[in-house]
């Protein structure tokens, strides 16, 4: 373990002004995008795709520190021979991989899962730092359930333990193959749970996986967090303000995340693109933490330059100039700069 390259690389993937492009969806998910727009995912199709934004210059040079790739996708090249991952170097960005295996219902405990993958994963990360990932990414999904069901509330404290114990193991064999962990622990934001409850539950999680990090020797100063942020669920009635989903995700990062974690990427968890950028803008607006707030978007990164394409080659540059667009955004918010006249100015 090279702890000076793990902090070197944790700290370039948060590049104040830049965040994390999240290209790792499985090919079951980006089949159904690609029916989004009504083309048919093929292997081609998929490369195609991601190279047109892997091509993209001002986006990929200015505001993606990384792109997280899926094991399909590290291994392929670019239509005229050049491997995706030497594409991604060429703008200074670095090569990242998805390396769970997805969470799988958990037994005896109705409703919630476990991410599995462990298994054989020291060798699977040996040979991703030889094909060019320097970082890795694991998800852990917390299910918040309808506190009206009868049969129990979720999540479980066995549920959440189990996951980040899982985290935290794979972020110590992340560091033993020197490659810098990004750990995600996603409260999911799909339920009927008002504000409170994510925070609560989010506090939990966030508290009990620094626990297991620090029993499984993880250096936090080689890692990346990567959690929700505090939001009602999108069935709630009531959905708060802008300015109390920021105040009270960097209250509960302020309780749970140690100060040598070098920074926080958050994913979007399914909200409207302008909506993610807009409350990751006001919590760096809120200052005052030692860590730098950037992004790991997928959807939100990729849907408007992704319905732009349409999967016609004559809508490239229209694709290309949506991406560009949505990445500027971003790394306006991940400095607290962004402002709805920049961003309807496209």
């Amino acid at each position: 373990m090279n702890i000076e390259q793990l902090n070197n690389v944790a700290v370039k993937m948060v590049t104040p002004g830049q965040g994390l492009l999240a290209a790792d969806e499985s090919t079951g998910t980006i089949g159904k995008r690609f029916d989004s727009i009504k083309t048919k995912s093929t292997f081609d199709r998929r490369r195609d795709w991601r190279e047109m934004l892997f091509r993209t210059e001002d986006a990929m040079r200015n505001h993606i520190s990384g792109v997280i790739l899926y094991d399909e996708t590290i291994r392929q090249s670019a239509a005229d021979g050049t491997s995706l991952v030497e594409l991604i170097k060429s703008h200074d960005a670095l090569p990242g991989i998805k390396v769970d295996m997805g969470a799988k219902p958990m037994a005896a405990r109705r409703g919630e899962t476990i991410t599995e993958g462990l298994d054989g994963l020291r060798d699977r990360l040996k040979e991703y730092y030889e094909l060019g990932a320097r970082f890795a990414k694991w998800r852990a999904v917390i299910e918040i359930s309808n506190p009206d069901i009868a049969d129990g509330v979720t999540p479980s404290w066995g549920a959440i333990k189990a996951n980040t114990h899982a985290l935290a193991r794979y972020a110590a064999l992340c560091q033993e193959a020197n490659i810098v962990p990004i750990v995600e622990p996603e409260v999911l934001m799909g339920g009927y749970h008002g504000i409170q409850t994510c925070h609560d539950v989010t506090e939990n999680v966030l508290k009990t996986l620094y626990s297991d990090l620090y029993e499984q020797g993880v250096i936090l100063e080689g890692t990346i967090l990567k959690p929700n942020m505090v939001v009602a669920g999108k069935r709630c009635p009531v959905q708060p303000s802008v300015d109390e989903v920021a105040e009270r995700t960097v209250q509960v990062l302020k309780e749970c995340v140690p100060s040598a974690v070098p920074g926080i990427a958050f994913l979007s968890g399914g909200q409207e693109n302008v909506a993610a950028t807009e409350n990751l803008n006001a919590m760096n607006q809120i200052g005052g933490f030692p860590w730098n707030l950037t992004y790991s978007y997928g959807r939100a990164l990729q849907q408007s330059a992704l319905f732009a394409w349409a999967g016609k080659d004559e809508n490239y540059d229209a694709a290309q100039a949506a991406f560009n667009h949505r990445a500027r955004m971003n790394g306006l918010a991940s400095m607290g700069e962004w402002s709805n006249e920049l961003e309807q100015a496209g």
